[in-house]
């Protein structure tokens, strides 16, 4: 591991810690995308309506039209718990507020407009009373809700059992309540608070508080206290986490468990709202009697009675978006319970949650820094994948609610941010090694650099490389007949096409000389068989121009054709980064280069398109070659022994060619020793040469012109450029 990619470790990991405090703070920006996602769970799959025995005796706007503005005077409302008595209702709970005297009570209105005796007055009736007895014995709910002022605290009907520590400080807290005229207090078979999302600082109800506490007593809900008094039971039992004061987890009602959280509350698991579940209050006091449907609807059913009427403002928000009445929602709580399709978020959740941020980060932080972008992109899009598939299938199946977007976003922001420190950081090395050497090395090569510590350090190293000079050959000439914006065309098209040769066998290309190439072989990294590399690139050279000659690829014409000289010399040379800190090229100098570009020159003399050094010969095991002398390059003291490359390892182990070499080594024989059948073997080779043709019959025409170049004293000893 490098220094930079080290402090590129530091600085994901710091990230993902970061990320990983924020979502154990949960702050509310998370909590609202976590409820927005389990409402759009809902929203694809919600609860589905089921015919239950539950039922909203609802005061809409017919029934206002029928009876009358609101508030109704409570003689009306003792008349409707008389017919939904008559009718069978096995519970009438009301979600409506009875806090204040009946203003319409025909004995307040009396004593309003005063001057009346009192004695008479008191002879008139009170709705107050006549509500109050209509409920004497009856199963009538009725709900209070919450006020921030005075000391009310609504009498509980029944006992609470707790298993395991008290919770009473686990629910939400209830300060005070509106207060519920005496009589009803006492006649009221329940009293359950009506409030939906005390609290709450959003308009979608999703969860309901099934229990309020002041400290010292809890309160169960409207729904909570209906579903108590249908089954005639006297006392909740609630469950809580043994490891976990001050929380619940259970609620056992008579027969029924409701799973809640530990606050106490109910994820709410809303089904579209179903005209099913309505009964109008006008149909129910209909003075011509009540209809047999309003009747089946409502015999054996807990029924709520509350309004839909738009005036009266008590239309909520659910999860599915829908916005419905108020006490619509009391009524799909009990029929949750009843259905017992339950949502539950486990306490452990959390940590959960928080543990997969912490772990799938951390992986892209090492993915990011010692693999690739790409591949950390593509595990996070698979992590991503399973937390989706995972909280989903746990959502339809089990009913559990797990947010897959704390993770995914937590995800999302590391892989940017180490991808960003990467791109910024780690990577710039690399940026800089692919624009200086993206031009002329093969893509593996550039791999193996790009991953090379202090790759484009300034300097050089001495290191034996096999360098090779390309030049075309009469470009004089051939400049001469064009233009310069065709000298231009012609010298890119070759110069490209041999250029590419080079790449493709994992050379080097150092530089374009006017129409000469310079390549090396074995740096800036090291290169296996170099030498031999060098030389197929060479014989794919010479394929190459052959096919831009017969394609008339200069537009030259089939009268000129193209020729080029290759000069290859194995050898110690220093090659690195040469230039200033700021620009600089990467290239070689030394004795083994002007060697190798002396070599190239003498392709000239010798007739011949491939020359090698014999230094580059002895690396070879497999080429078809031929000596070509011992020819004095310019500059150097000794002369040096060339090599003529006819062909690869198929030409060589030809019957021809085997033939060819053996006639050659004769003739050499016999040249050095200044023998007079020298010119008898010569003709031999020719004729052999002709059948394979690669140039050789120049080679040979040449040859008789160049015996001192085959003289036993042209022959160093020792070679000092030799490998």
């Amino acid at each position: 591991m490098t220094r930079t990619q080290l402090v590129g470790v530091i600085f994901g990991l710091l990230i993902v810690a970061a990320l990983t405090a924020l979502r154990a703070s949960d702050p509310p920006i998370l909590r609202l995308a976590r409820d927005v996602t389990f409402d759009e769970y809902q929203r694809l799959v919600p609860r589905s309506f089921e015919a239950a025995p539950v039922r909203v005796v609802d005061i809409d706007e017919a029934s206002l039209k029928a009876f009358g503005q609101w508030p109704w005077p409570r003689d009306r409302i003792a008349v409707l718990v008389d017919r939904l008595s008559e009718m069978g209702a096995a519970v009438i709970a009301f979600d409506i507020l009875f806090s204040e005297p009946d203003r319409l009570s025909p004995r307040t209105v009396v004593r309003d407009v005063g001057g009346v005796d009192p004695a008479l007055i008191d002879r008139l009736p009170d709705n107050d009373e006549i509500f109050a007895r209509s409920m004497d014995g009856r199963p009538v709910v009725l709900g209070f809700g919450l006020s921030n002022q005075g000391g009310y605290r609504p009498p509980v009907k029944a006992g609470f059992a707790f298993t395991g520590e008290s919770p009473l400080d686990a629910p939400p807290r209830l300060a005070a309540a509106t207060p519920l005229r005496p009589q009803f207090e006492t006649n009221a078979a329940g009293i359950g608070h009506i409030s939906l999302n005390p609290g709450s600082p959003s308009a979608v109800v999703r969860a309901v508080p099934l229990l309020l506490s002041d400290g010292e007593q809890l309160y169960p809900n409207l729904a909570l206290e209906a579903l108590r008094v249908a089954q005639g039971a006297s006392t909740y039992v609630l469950a809580g986490a043994p490891d976990a004061p001050n929380t619940i987890t259970l609620i056992k009602v008579g027969d029924f468990v409701v799973p809640v959280t530990a606050a106490g509350e109910l994820w709410l698991y809303v089904s579209p709202d179903r005209a099913e579940r309505y009964v109008s209050a006008g149909r129910v006091l209909a003075p011509g009697g009540v209809p047999a449907d309003v009747r089946a609807a409502i015999e054996g059913s807990i029924v709520f009675v509350g309004t839909s009427a738009a005036g009266l403002q008590d239309i909520r928000t659910t999860a599915l978006g829908h916005n419905v009445p108020g006490v619509s929602l009391h009524a799909q709580t009990v029929e949750q319970v009843l259905s017992g399709r339950f949502l539950s978020r486990p306490d452990w959740a959390d940590g959960l949650e928080i543990l997969s941020i912490a772990v799938a980060g951390s992986l892209l932080v090492l993915l990011t820094t010692f693999v690739s972008p790409a591949v950390a992109l593509a595990c996070g899009l698979l992590i991503t994948a399973m937390a989706l598939v995972a909280s989903w299938l746990t959502f339809r199946y089990a009913g559990l609610l797990f947010d897959p977007l704390a993770p995914i976003l937590a995800g999302s922001i590391t892989h940017f941010a180490a991808t960003a420190y990467r791109f910024l950081v780690t990577d710039r090395e690399r940026r800089v090694v692919r624009r200086a050497f993206g031009q002329y090395l093969s893509p593996s090569l550039l791999y193996r650099i790009e991953h090379t510590h202090d790759a484009l350090r300034l300097g050089g190293d001495d290191r034996e490389l096999t360098i090779m000079f390309v030049d075309v050959r009469n470009f004089t000439e051939i400049s001469e007949r064009l233009s310069p914006t065709e000298v231009v065309r012609f010298l890119n098209t070759l110069l490209d096409a041999l250029s590419r040769d080079v790449i493709a066998n994992e050379g080097t290309l150092d530089k374009f000389i006017g129409d000469s190439i310079m390549a090396f072989w074995n740096a800036p990294v090291d290169v296996t068989d170099h030498a031999s590399k060098a030389v197929r690139t060479a014989l794919a050279m010479r394929e190459t121009l052959a096919r831009l000659n017969e394609s008339d690829a200069f537009g030259f014409g089939s009268e000129h054709r193209v020729g080029i000289g290759v000069g290859i010399h194995t050898g110690l040379a220093c090659v690195g980064n040469m230039g200033a800190e700021a620009h600089f090229n990467y290239s070689a100098v030394g004795d083994a280069v002007n060697v190798a570009a002396r070599i190239e020159s003498a392709c000239k003399d010798v007739a011949f398109d491939i020359l090698i050094s014999e230094s580059t010969a002895r690396s070879l095991s497999d080429c078809a070659l031929l000596e070509a002398g011992a020819l004095g390059l310019k500059g150097r003291s000794i002369r040096t022994r060339l090599f003529a490359v006819v062909g690869d390892e198929r030409l060589a182990a030809s019957p021809e060619f085997t033939e060819l070499r053996r006639i050659h080594a004769q003739l050499i024989e016999a040249l050095r020793s200044r023998s007079a059948t020298s010119r008898k073997i010569l003709a031999a080779a020719k004729m052999k040469a002709a059948r394979i043709g690669a140039g050789l019959p120049d080679f040979y025409r040449r040859i008789s012109r160049r015996a001192d170049h085959f003289a036993d004293e042209a022959v160093p000893k020792a070679e000092t450029s030799a490998k």
